[in-house]
């Protein structure tokens, strides 16, 4: 199982860090969405 694990992360680390920044930007999408409303 944990060899597993490390296989499947070494094959996909390049796509991990645009996933991970894939998300940090959905995350930043939604933040300002529903601050969004106190600014109007």
């Amino acid at each position: 199982m944990i060899t597993e694990i490390k296989a499947v992360a070494a094959r996909s680390s390049a796509t991990l860090w645009e996933d991970a920044f894939g998300v940090l930007s959905l995350f930043a999408v939604l933040v300002a969405g529903l601050s969004l409303p106190s600014l109007i």
